[in-house]
């Protein structure tokens, strides 16, 4: 006789929310007014199974670091907006008048994804907003507040500049004990413990996992789902000839198309809970 396989009440339950949240993510997703340039991303980002990868629920406390023209938040938002909340971290308003040109840039970009939040209110939900601009992180923020934080291809810039370091440490402070910080990466070609930066945006695993590990962060996980083996990452540009930025212009660019995005490393740290006393 076969044995009957059965399941408890509350797996049940957590089974059909599993399903439910996958559901909801694959219709934001695939959500035809995110545009068409957004749609083909999909492919490459793999929006759906890095966020149930990262272990998101709709409940969840949210902090998108540097979501510039809110590919992510348009997905993030009103998957939480209900039952939890989304707050964006993101580049100083007045950058566009005191830093660099690539730091302007961002600024502007945030600027329009602020107002585009606004405008699409009944999308995007009520969704919080303050300045990450390292070193200085955001003091305004209580620590432990926040359920998940999601980093998506910025470490590669805190570490050019200095500020990978002081970066995660305050990310550190602002998670929740027990909370998970999750991020997708360029990921370089070499393996070493001791070399930081690589040259044109592609970052070092060990490097990265060894940095969010110092400041107190433990590595639960690891997933190949954005990787991608055609990425050689020897290209005169370095990341940034890839797509979507296909800095090489019109040289060679049905080559970089064929490659596609960047190889990522997808790491999901937590923030150990803080023991009982017995």
């Amino acid at each position: 006789m076969a044995a009957l396989c059965l399941l408890s009440p509350a797996a049940t339950v957590v089974a059909t929310d599993a399903e439910q949240w996958r559901e909801r993510l694959t219709e934001l997703a695939e959500d035809p007014a995110r545009g068409a340039a957004n749609l083909q991303r999909n492919q490459y980002r793999h929006p759906v199974e890095t966020l149930l990868f990262f272990g998101i629920e709709p409940q969840m406390s949210v902090l998108e670091l540097w979501p510039v023209r809110g590919w992510y938040t348009e997905i993030i938002a009103p998957f939480v907006k209900d039952q939890g909340r989304l707050t964006v971290a993101h580049f100083r308003q007045d950058a566009a008048s005191n830093q660099d040109a690539k730091s302007q840039f961002w600024a502007r970009l945030s600027s329009r994804l602020e107002q585009r939040i606004l405008e699409q209110h009944a999308h995007f939900g009520e969704v919080g907003r303050v300045a990450l601009d390292p070193p200085n992180f955001i003091p305004a923020l209580a620590p432990d507040q926040f359920d998940m934080i999601l980093s998506f291809r910025n470490a590669h810039i805190w570490d050019q500049r200095g500020h990978l370091l002081a970066t995660m440490q305050s990310l550190y402070q602002v998670l929740k004990p027990g909370g998970t910080l999750g991020m997708v990466e360029h990921r370089a070609a070499r393996v070493s413990e001791i070399t930081s930066y690589a040259v044109e945006g592609y970052t070092d695993e060990a490097y990265l996992i060894q940095v969010a590990e110092q400041v107190g962060f433990q590595l639960v996980a690891s997933s190949e789902i954005n990787a991608n083996p055609r990425d050689s990452k020897d290209y005169p540009k370095g990341v940034y000839a890839l797509p979507p930025t296909l800095a090489m212009g019109l040289t060679d660019r049905d080559y970089y198309l064929a490659i596609g995005e960047s190889d990522r490393m997808t790491l999901k740290f937590t923030k150990p809970a803080r023991a009982t006393a017995d």
